[in-house]
């Protein structure tokens, strides 16, 4: 009998902000995505604590971890390498996820493998379909909002970027000061759908770039509510909110047409938190619904929060490419997109 071909077996673990998450995929398949978020702590607070994330990681990953081999039917011996988020993130969280997978490294001699938390969100769309280059991701989430342009598998070019805020940053203080739940926003999305875009708005940047910025919308809101409130007019909250996300995601629509003109791409793909958002979704896809030369690939809702999913994908893909770290990689919580295979 010839040698039986070993499975090709991957483990992810997210852990860069308020989800621990571990992921399995075996020989290309998902057959275990195991997720304790923390919202409803982080609630209380009106946005995430880092302090307690990262001692809940620490509650977490060993239970987690515990599940996910579970559901998957497998045993840690049985896997091929370990891929965790590096960055970006919060420091303290993304060394729960780290030290957890320099320990099963060092037990079991499985080889690391570091993702980047971004990628991991633009391969989240594989498990719609595979991508083609080459491609523009809108990357927008709590705290990144790029566009980067893509040749080919990881060959990432930021053509566009924030200059201040996130998008999902300024989604979280917007709804914080009209008093509405964290995280923001789900909150402002739901809610815009009962509003009409009543409230004038400046748009923040006058320029012909790709770049988008957030701060001044978000005063500009927040003094807005102010000087009602000091007049004594009532803050039609709803309004509110379908003005701020119809600017806030023009802002997103506007650079991604001004790409489409500039660059030559055959799909664009949503990426992170925001990408959950309706009215994005929306206009994204009307943007391109009348060009056959562009696809859209719009994210499952369960892969648009962080999940470990999406970093065992791009395992999968490093894997082949034998992209191993040494033990002494360590996090790096502002990490670039670009810098993907630098340890």
């Amino acid at each position: 009998m010839g040698n039986l071909k070993k499975d090709e077996i991957i483990l992810g673990i997210e852990s860069s902000c308020d989800e621990t998450a571990i992921a399995i995929i075996k020989n290309d398949e998902l057959i275990a995505n195991v997720i304790s978020s923390q919202i409803e702590v982080h609630q209380k607070y009106g946005g995430v604590m880092p302090e307690i994330a990262s001692r809940l990681h620490l509650e977490n990953i060993a239970v987690v971890l515990d599940s996910a081999l579970k559901k998957a039917d497998i045993k840690m011996e049985d896997v091929s390498a370990i891929a965790f988020t590096r960055g970006p993130g919060l420091i303290g969280a993304l060394h729960v996820g780290l030290q957890a997978a320099k320990t099963l490294s060092l037990i079991y001699n499985i080889p690391l493998i570091p993702v980047h938390h971004l990628a991991g969100h633009i391969y989240a769309n594989e498990f719609v379909e595979k991508v083609e280059f080459p491609l523009l991701a809108v990357v927008v989430s709590g705290g990144n909002t790029e566009l980067v342009y893509m040749k080919d598998h990881f060959d990432f070019d930021i053509i566009g970027e924030t200059k201040d805020d996130a998008i999902g940053e300024s989604f979280d203080k917007v709804a914080r000061v009209l008093g509405l739940p964290y995280p923001g926003g789900v909150a402002i999305d739901k809610l815009s759908k009962e509003g009409k875009h009543t409230y004038k708005l400046p748009t923040p940047l006058h320029d012909d770039s790709l770049n988008v910025s957030y701060s001044g919308l978000k005063t500009a809101v927040i003094n807005l509510i102010h000087k009602e409130e000091v007049n004594s007019n009532e803050i039609r909250v709803a309004d509110m909110a379908k003005s701020f996300q119809d600017v806030a995601v023009n802002e997103i629509i506007l650079r991604v047409k001004r790409a489409s003109e500039r660059y030559d791409f055959k799909e664009v793909v949503l990426a992170g938190g925001v990408s959950a958002n309706s009215h994005l979704r929306e206009e994204i896809v009307k943007l391109f619904e009348n060009n056959d030369k562009v696809r859209v690939i719009i994210p499952p809702l369960w892969c648009t929060t962080d999940n470990a999913a999406m970093i065992a994908k791009v395992g999968t893909y490093l894997y082949k490419r034998k992209m191993f770290a040494p033990l002494s990689v360590g996090v790096d919580p502002s990490r670039k997109i670009e810098d993907y295979d630098k340890f």
